[in-house]
């Protein structure tokens, strides 16, 4: 079967779908996870790993954790969600993502095994898209016997279909709130979802954060008996790295934090992958050095993050913030990026279960004008909320009738300035799509 056969396929297993037809809301089990990697021969069982839970960052963390233990020289296996354009990028083997005939046949092999275990009546449905990849990635990795496998959590931890692994570490990023009506309407109801991926007597590594994250995170690893590791001492001291690399010290070499990826906020997922590094390398014997850690940092690319792409002479900053904690980071990112000029036009979608109006007042007012484009999800945000928001905020905004639109007009209006294009992973997604093809020029 073809790779196009392949998406197709996965495709009608987006959970929006499921929504529109009324079946309904289904609940997720791991219970349900392990049997259908039972039926694969259990590919997860001989992957050493680290696991990756939180709300912000984790996917930041993630790739550069990969890319640090590419360096030292290992064959890594990297799986990360959601993707920008392809959903190939999820699953890499190093810096190279799964070829189109590889995810056809990892995919068609998961999928023909969960179609035989509902004959069989052993599962109650099809598993869903994400839990469909999580399966390709385990079969994928541990047919390349990879040495090593970075995990991320995509949603919560406790539940998360990647939580059937035993990993090595554990890992959270900042936590705040985002997929309330899944994880809980509080912090602390969401830190104890994601403190699901911690496991007995095993290592967990954080950074101090909200109170009620650091409560319920602090309480989780004493129950279980789990170490905490912070990684503070990997944080820049004062303003270092406010503009530019600074030096750490990790395994008694004072090393240099030079990351393409840009924002003072990143200085926190870099010092948590350093701290999971050098943790593998102490405890677990990994073939770890400062001067991998040094070069694996350099060596990190994670697309959508503060992303600069020059075309059709604009210069365009993609950043995939889709919640008020991300929002903020890139408000103040677009400070560090310019300081000295002023990025005049913002493209915006965002999903209807997000916070628009928080969003909007934390973004919109930087921007002399805001464009709205829709996205291409049922749980797109209605236009109509976008242009109140904006109203709410004092911006001028105007709604476009697609993504195309919407850069075809901020590229008319950029008047010298950079246009940024932000508010959903599906938006920036297929923009980043369009400006990289040269699609935002008007014929």
């Amino acid at each position: 079967m073809s790779y196009a056969a392949a998406i197709d396929q996965l495709n009608a297993l987006v959970p929006e779908l499921f929504a529109q037809t009324g079946q309904a809301r289904r609940k997720f089990s791991l219970e349900q996870v392990r049997i259908l990697l039972e039926a694969l021969g259990n590919p997860q069982k001989s992957l050493a790993s680290v696991l990756i839970a939180g709300t912000n960052g984790k996917g930041s963390t993630a790739a550069t954790l990969a890319a640090i233990l590419t360096a030292s020289g290992m064959h890594v296996g990297l799986y990360t969600s959601p993707h920008l354009e392809r959903p190939n990028e999820r699953i890499c083997l190093g810096r190279t993502e799964i070829s189109d005939e590889a995810f056809a046949k990892f995919y068609f092999e998961v999928h023909d095994a969960a179609q035989q275990l509902v004959l069989e009546g052993r599962l109650p449905q099809l598993p869903s898209y994400f839990e469909i990849l999580t399966a390709q990635a385990f079969l994928c990795f541990a047919r390349e016997r990879v040495d090593f496998a970075v995990l991320e959590v995509g949603m919560g931890g406790r539940l998360d279909a990647t939580n059937v692994v035993d990993p090595l570490i554990s890992v959270i990023t900042d936590i705040s709130l985002d997929h309330m009506e899944w994880l809980g309407p509080t912090i602390s109801a969401i830190a104890r979802e994601k403190a699901g991926i911690l496991r007995r007597d095993g290592t967990m590594i954080t950074l101090p954060q909200h109170p009620e994250a650091n409560r319920v995170l602090g309480e989780a690893a004493a129950e279980l008996g789990a170490r905490a590791v912070s990684a503070v001492p990997y944080l820049p001291e004062g303003t270092a790295g406010a503009i530019g690399p600074y030096w750490v010290e990790a395994l008694g070499t004072r090393i240099e934090v030079d990351s393409p990826l840009v924002g003072a906020h990143q200085h926190r997922n870099l010092a948590l992958a350093i701290a999971t590094a050098v943790e593998l390398k102490e405890k677990q014997g990994l073939p770890v050095s400062a001067e991998a850690i040094a070069e694996g940092i350099r060596q990190t690319r994670w697309p959508g993050r503060l992303e600069r792409v020059v075309q059709n002479g604009v210069e365009w900053v993609l950043d995939v913030a889709h919640n008020p904690a991300g929002a903020w980071a890139l408000r103040a990112g677009l400070r560090s990026l310019f300081a000295d000029r002023q990025a005049h036009v913002l493209v915006f979608g965002c999903l209807r279960d997000k916070p628009v109006l928080e969003m909007a007042q934390i973004l919109f007012p930087l921007f002399g004008q805001v464009i709205l484009a829709p996205i291409h999800s049922a749980r797109a945000a209605a236009v109509e909320d976008l242009l109140a928001a904006a109203r709410a905020t004092g911006t001028p905004a105007i709604a476009a009738e697609s993504v195309e639109a919407a850069l075809q007009r901020a590229e008319e209006q950029a008047a010298g300035g950079a246009v940024v294009v932000s508010g959903s992973v599906y938006l920036v997604g297929e923009a980043r799509t369009l400006i990289r093809a040269g699609k935002s020029k008007q014929p």
